[in-house]
């Protein structure tokens, strides 16, 4: 299947400076949300507390559930609709941690009988501990660090056949990261420095390929990390798998075009010629490109608007993730390794 012309000459570096731009307003935007909401909106997964979900035979407002909850006094309680107005149904969100527990339900559904008249159905209930929170938060970001090192070393092997170089190298940083998280260094911090650190020394090594795919995929998360703290919406483990999920599906789609940029540069010395050979590689794989952005949107759509509440910020986070990867392996990754190709 063909959608785009084989002939087709779309000068997408010569258009860098645009992809500069876009990338840094969805940069900035993404740091600004994050400061104004002090990081993502973490659910209970990550925050520790305890989530109910009530379903209601008759109309009933947000203020009458939330007033009849008054008197249990629940730490940083919230009450917030859930599917649609006619299904009756809600999410309770608390902090506490002394009332979490078997009695937790029962309690919420009594006060609520006794300031309503009506008995809610208890539809779901999730806890967790504070402590275990805190856990899952430092397992999931080093997760994450650990997937961008190891993608990082298979770019360099397949692409720059720097095997050894590559893994010396993210062997250092993921150890140093590791003992380092022993001694109880801010991990989103330590991190950070991590990711900086491992660029810096990319650039020094000449692993053009590894650099570029690494700043993509780390462009990649951060927006999407970012969009949902401006929209507020929750940071839980299935955003985790998202995540993950986005850099997969983004690494897959800059290799297809990495791919063709090494067949395509071969023997090539002049380093004039290499912004024409990098457009021709992406329009080269412009049409498969975008029909696999496209199929696979079609899944997600399909998730986002009829897999229900419970998939919907999964769906809405790999939405946002496939658009951001398609893009950024065509302004982001590209232009990264033409960068470092020059300087070399």
């Amino acid at each position: 299947m063909q959608l785009i012309k084989s002939d087709i000459n779309i000068d997408f570096l010569g258009k860098q400076k645009i992809g500069i731009v876009f990338s840094a307003i969805l940069i900035i935007a993404s740091i600004a949300g994050l400061i104004v909401h002090k990081g993502p909106n973490y659910g209970i997964d990550f925050s520790g507390g305890a989530l109910i979900q009530i379903k209601f035979t008759q109309d009933i407002s947000i203020a009458q559930v939330r007033d009849s909850l008054a008197g249990l006094e629940l730490k940083d309680m919230s009450v917030q609709d859930f599917g649609e107005q006619k299904d009756h149904e809600f999410l309770i969100r608390t902090a506490s941690s002394e009332t979490v527990g078997k009695g937790l339900s029962q309690a919420v559904s009594s006060a609520i009988l006794a300031g309503t008249g009506m008995t809610p159905e208890i539809r779901r209930m999730e806890m967790v501990g504070p402590q275990v929170g805190d856990e899952l938060k430092k397992q999931a970001l080093l997760a994450i660090f650990y997937s961008l090192l190891f993608i990082t070393i298979y770019i360099s092997g397949r692409f720059e056949l720097k095997w050894i170089l590559s893994g010396v190298t993210a062997g250092a940083l993921m150890t140093a990261v590791y003992f380092l998280s022993v001694f109880n260094v801010s991990m989103p911090i330590l991190i950070a420095g991590a990711l900086v650190v491992s660029l810096v020394l990319f650039w020094r090594l000449r692993l053009k390929f590894a650099m570029g795919a690494l700043i993509a995929l780390i462009h990649d998360v951060f927006i999407t990390v970012g969009i949902f703290s401006i929209l507020n919406l929750d940071f839980s483990l299935p955003i985790i798998a998202a995540l993950l999920t986005i850099i997969g599906y983004s690494l897959n789609d800059t290799i297809i075009v990495f791919d063709r940029i090494r067949e395509n540069i071969k023997g090539e010395s002049s380093r004039t010629a290499l912004p024409g050979l990098f457009n021709k590689s992406i329009n080269q794989t412009l049409s498969r490109t975008i029909l696999t952005s496209f199929t696979t949107l079609i899944v997600l759509l399909a998730l986002f608007f009829l897999g229900g509440d419970i998939i919907h910020n999964f769906a809405f986070a790999m939405i946002i993730g496939v658009l951001i990867g398609t893009y950024s392996s065509i302004f982001v990754a590209s232009p990264v390794v033409l960068a470092a190709s020059r300087k070399g």
